[in-house]
């Protein structure tokens, strides 16, 4: 009995280079499964899956997660910077540069003239 195959895309993207590849996998397939069955790893060696966060259509999963039919799996790279403090220091600047109120944060208040 051979088992049903399903459509599906890996994706992964660096700021010079992206790949979508689109193959098909065994129903009942992993994530893991599904990205090394693509081939996406030749793409780009330096991809470790294991420590590598992947999600389906933009929502996080675990390697474990079964994907259905027409479902995209992405690879994300490691983010460089924290969100949070980049807006953080964002918002520091904007304070001592007077682009932003010091109380409230918000803009500051245009000079009446």
């Amino acid at each position: 009995m051979t088992a049903e195959l399903i459509t599906i895309e890996v994706v992964y993207g660096l700021p010079t280079k992206q790949v979508l590849l689109e193959c098909k996998v065994a129903q009942g397939s992993s994530v893991e499964q599904a990205i090394e069955t693509s081939g996406i790893l030749s793409h780009f060696p330096d991809i470790d899956i294991q420590t590598s966060k992947v999600g389906i259509w933009n929502r996080a999963c675990k390697l474990t997660d079964l994907p259905k039919e027409g479902d995209r799996i992405e690879i994300y790279r490691p983010l460089i910077a924290d969100p949070k403090e980049a807006r953080r220091r964002r918002a520091e600047k904007a304070i001592d540069e007077g682009r932003a109120n010091k109380v409230t944060g918000g803009r500051a208040k245009a000079l009446k003239k």
